[in-house]
């Protein structure tokens, strides 16, 4: 049993419960357990290591538990006396007690006439946490033991010795054997030195040990900062809300970047912030680490998503939505013939911006199949009585839907942009029309050169294997004229080449985090040309892919085979 030995058993007062030793100092427990702390001493005692004796304790965490049976908060850190010489618990990712199929779980307990503990098998049942707070636990079978009292604070195991949780309210008896433990992810809410000794998904080791260091480093220094503008900071305008009432201390928002938010660049984000503060480089909201808050901290995107149904060959699904606080808000959604598109768009686009935040920079973003990517988005009308082209009136971009889908381009273009924001304007990657290169020797070339924005001198029908390249890698912007070069091998002047001669000279110098605004006023200087049909910039179309700015889209509104 000593690989267990970290079981504790606790006194206080007449109470008797469990504990587990997390450090060399430190046992965690539920707060009820020792709720006559304030009157009564705190003795710690590990049965598997009898000739350690009991070890006085105190309270030096309080989860805020009032003192109802279901009440939140039902969490106690208690600091010994003494370093005992023991290895503390080891925890199992968050949520493996709830894998499938479910895996027995282990407690163990300090119930009556049992002094040297008894163990109980239980299961997690499946399901969403109760209130936001517990897990339920059943009894794996209907004999053995209960989870009686003296169980409470006991830690919840895998049969590998794991600990995914702790046992907070209990309910043996003869007919009922069930439970409730709280999880460890929860139990980091109340305790944030729990964070780094969690595994947690995204996370490597060393970067949770960074973050807490850092927050033990502000607190030894007495350092305080505006903690609810450091998330922000972190996550950025379309990461999870603000929590309502924001966070009391610099540990509690670390604790909530590292487990609610799921991109996982968020904890360097906000590690890297708070260690500029330490060493005296700005002040919370000047800047994010990298320089710049970034696009997704400056755009407020309206998204007409687009999507094939399923349900016939002109059939598509489209959702008009607006981001704000980041939240989606959806104002219209519908499975129509592409023909009735244009018009449901016209529709619902003002009562998207409505949605938006007051002073709020727009962005128009169409989502499109990789089929649809050429359409004249920007040269629809804003509707029946304003003839302005939607790229007159607003930042216009295009996304493409297959991108939105791929797990490995999205990570990529986050690392991607965070080396792009607050750095130099990127350098034009030219594909020249009826260009002999490759598609396999583009990937590669512009892998090499870690390509940023490429520009096309064909329209994607006549570049599909070279176009199809710039999708597949990590370039987040793409520019080409609708227009461009029809087909390779044509006589005379290339209107291809001229445009990126053009396109080359007018984004020169230009960050990519502008592009939407740069090309908003190009189309704007080609539609009051005299001879606008002729302008070069007449027919731009931008692909600009941040995924911080444009979260995922929804599922299908249909059935495709409905």
């Amino acid at each position: 049993m000593n690989s267990a030995a970290w079981h504790a058993r606790i006194e206080c007062g007449k109470a008797v419960g469990a504990g587990f030793l997390v450090s060399a100092r430190q046992v965690l427990t539920c707060a009820h357990v020792i709720a006559a702390s304030g009157t009564s001493t705190v003795s710690v005692s590990f049965p598997n290591r009898a000739e350690l004796g009991a070890v006085a304790a105190v309270v030096v965490v309080d989860g805020g538990w009032r003192g109802g049976d279901t009440d939140p908060g039902d969490v106690a850190v208690l600091e010994l006396e003494q370093e005992v010489p023991l290895d503390p618990a080891v925890f199992a990712s968050p949520g493996a007690e709830r894998d499938i199929p479910s895996p027995d779980l282990i407690a163990y307990g300090f119930p009556r006439g049992y002094d040297e503990g008894a163990l109980a098998l239980y299961r997690a049942v499946p399901g969403p946490l109760i209130a936001g707070e517990w897990v339920q636990l059943e009894a794996a079978s209907g004999h053995g033991q209960p989870l009686a009292d003296g169980f409470s604070g006991a830690a919840v195991t895998l049969a590998d010795g794991s600990v995914v949780g702790m046992v907070t309210a209990v309910a043996g008896g003869r007919d009922v054997r069930a439970g409730r433990m709280l999880p460890t992810e929860v139990m980091a809410r109340y305790w944030s030195g729990l964070g780094e000794l969690v595994p947690t998904p995204g996370h490597t080791p060393d970067e949770l040990r960074e973050l807490y260091a850092l927050v033990r480093r502000a607190e030894r220094d007495g350092r305080t900062f505006d903690h609810d503008r450091l998330y922000v900071d972190a996550v950025g305008a379309f990461g999870p809300a603000l929590p309502k009432g924001g966070f009391g201390s610099l540990a509690s928002a670390a604790a909530y970047v590292q487990w609610e938010v799921s991109a996982p660049e968020a904890v360097s984000r906000f590690a890297a912030r708070v260690r500029e503060l330490l060493d005296g480089r700005g002040e919370p909201g000047d800047a994010v680490p990298n320089g710049s808050p970034g696009p997704a901290a400056t755009w407020s995107p309206i998204v007409v998503d687009i999507d094939h149904s399923g349900a016939g060959p002109d059939q598509v699904t489209v959702e008009v939505s607006a981001y704000r606080d980041g939240q989606r808000r959806s104002v219209g959604a519908r499975r129509l013939p592409w023909s009735g598109v244009r018009a449901y768009v016209q529709e619902h686009i003002d009562e998207a911006v409505t949605q938006l935040a007051p002073g709020a920079d727009e962005l128009l973003a169409f989502v499109l199949p990789r089929g649809r990517l050429n359409e004249p988005v920007a040269r629809w009308e804003c509707g029946a009585d304003d003839s302005t082209p939607l790229g007159c009136a607003y930042p216009l971009v295009v996304a493409d839907r297959t991108r939105h889908r791929s797990g490995r381009l999205r990570h990529q273009l986050h690392k991607k942009w965070q080396k792009l924001d607050g750095g130099p304007a990127a350098a034009v990657h030219r594909i020249e029309c009826g260009t002999p290169e490759r598609p396999q020797s583009l990937r590669k070339r512009l892998w090499d050169d870690g390509a940023d924005l490429i520009g096309f001198a064909s329209s994607p029908a006549a570049a599909r294997q070279h176009f199809e390249v710039g999708l597949t890698v990590p370039v987040p912007v793409l520019l080409w004229s609708r227009t461009g070069c029809p087909e390779a091998g044509h006589e005379g002047p290339c209107s291809g080449g001229a445009f990126l001669d053009e396109l080359t000279e007018s984004v020169t110098g230009v960050p990519p985090a502008d592009l939407p605004r740069h090309v908003l006023s190009l189309r704007l200087t080609a539609d009051a040309a005299d001879e606008a049909d002729r302008h070069w910039a007449r027919d731009v179309q931008l692909l600009w892919d941040d995924p911080r700015c444009f979260p995922e889209s929804a599922a299908p509104l249909h059935s495709p085979v409905a």
